[in-house]
């Protein structure tokens, strides 16, 4: 299966900037079923493209595996998942061009918030409901598409051509190659809601097609796709799938829903600066502001800042503010920020607290001593909260493999042994006292899936 994306931007080279990837170079990644290659059979000032190869090994899809990809057997063998472009591109996509699906360039952070002239190529693509159903998915995105049919339908040569972010496109991507297959090679559990609402964030709620894209991205699974729409309803994310009921004798008169971890997480982040008695606070990495949104709640806050690297998260926290609708006094309170972590910056002293809540694991591990200079030596907040994931606890979740990273942009992620380590010499190094606890529930030996640093300024 073969993905090309190509630019006519000048330079149009600029595109290995974006994807993380050299255009002179071959480049080989491992995946649990088989191997994406990327290289560039053009590149040059006028136009560059950049071709994802994916090949799937068919015995590795069945061997040792749960769920099946048949009802038989020899299905499992004999089909076209090896070759049609499918659930597993979308997997390569999230393996290796993460940084681009999260709208991320170190190199080039203005050109990955620029609309270029793009071109993405899929072939051979499965689409069940043919090119009237990717018209309907993708025209209301502003696409142009062309296909030809290979053989027999279902099977097409689809190109689509658009001037859009590529973070943006690749989303879209992401989560509608599937929809067009309407399989996925993997179960389907409540995560899946969790990736559909983060790759949609910013089009999905709109898009005409909405609840059709949300039904066949969670497999007609109708318990998943109530939830799923719920929150897009409703735009908040602490919308939980509840737990099983409980007897019926046993049920109490009004049971709390049960809340997602991120929201925990964001709850227990924002009680620790209010603790503090912080006035001042910095969120460090702050995505689509959803602590930012918490921070602003409570009236301790007189100052509030985010600061990210990405413009289009920027934009979607603006729109959770409801800058819009904010009066002078709010605006007076809160402003968000482009920049990096690992480079200094003036903006960012001065704080009397700083939140860092799972950025750090974002980060290449030699641009972490950048990083610890950024935030404990430069900007030195009297107070740093910082969180990131167990490495340990991944062990519960069934749907990773083995050695794999909760997320694709993850350039690791620690035991707890490895975090204390880290932020003991951290903090000693900068003149900080530090202590740790957990966030979720906890199991006995693999400890909690998120670990927290309190960094204190002596």
């Amino acid at each position: 299966m073969l993905l090309t994306l190509t630019t006519t931007h000048r330079p149009a080279t600029d595109l290995g900037f974006l994807l993380h990837k050299h255009p002179d170079k071959h480049q080989s990644f491992d995946l649990p079923f088989g191997t994406a290659h990327v290289f560039y059979p053009e590149a040059d000032e006028a136009r560059c493209t950049a071709a994802l190869v994916l090949d799937v090994d068919p015995v590795a899809l069945v061997r040792g595996r749960k769920g099946s990809m048949g009802d038989g057997l020899l299905d499992q063998y004999v089909n076209d998942r090896p070759y049609a472009v499918s659930s597993f591109l979308s997997v390569a996509l999230r393996r290796v061009y993460a940084s681009a699906l999260g709208g991320r360039s170190e190199h080039r952070p203005e050109l990955a918030a620029q609309p270029i002239p793009l071109i993405a190529r899929l072939t051979p693509l499965r689409m069940r409901g043919g090119i009237d159903l990717a018209r309907v998915l993708f025209e209301p995105l502003g696409y142009t598409l062309d296909a030809t049919p290979i053989d027999d339908e279902p099977y097409w040569d689809l190109t689509l051509t658009a001037e859009t972010l590529l973070g943006r496109m690749l989303s879209h991507l992401y989560v509608l190659i599937p929809v067009l297959d309407d399989q996925k090679h993997y179960w389907v559990s409540e995560d899946e809601i969790d990736k559909l609402l983060r790759h949609g964030e910013g089009w999905l709620e709109s898009h005409p097609a909405r609840d059709l894209i949300t039904r066949r991205y969670l497999r007609h699974q109708k318990r998943l796709a109530r939830l799923a729409l719920e929150r897009l309803e409703t735009g908040d994310d602490s919308v939980a799938a509840p737990a099983e009921a409980p007897e019926a004798e046993e049920a109490p008169e009004s049971a709390a829903p049960k809340l997602r971890l991120n929201e925990v997480r964001l709850q227990r982040v924002a009680a620790e600066l209010k603790a503090t008695g912080a006035k001042s606070v910095l969120d460090l990495g702050c995505g689509s502001g959803k602590l930012l949104a918490l921070l602003m709640k409570d009236r301790q806050f007189e100052r509030v800042v985010g600061l990210d690297a990405a413009s289009r998260d920027l934009e979607m926290a603006a729109g959770r503010l409801h800058f819009d609708q904010m009066s002078e006094a709010q605006r007076q309170r809160i402003t968000l920020l482009h920049g990096s972590l690992t480079y200094r910056d003036k903006r960012l002293a001065g704080f009397d607290a700083a939140a860092v809540v799972e950025v750090i694991e974002h980060i290449d591990p030699p641009r972490l001593s950048a990083f610890a200079d950024v935030v404990f030596g430069a900007a030195r907040p009297h107070t740093v909260v910082l969180t990131t994931p167990n490495a340990e606890y991944n062990a519960k979740y069934e749907t990773l493999e083995a050695d794999e990273l909760r997320h694709g942009d993850h350039r690791f992620e620690w035991s707890r042994a490895e975090f204390r380590a880290w932020a003991e010499a951290t903090a000693g190094q900068y003149g900080y006292d530090v202590r740790f606890d957990e966030i979720g529930e906890a199991d006995p030996a693999l400890g909690a899936p998120t670990q927290m640093g309190v960094f204190t300024c002596r």
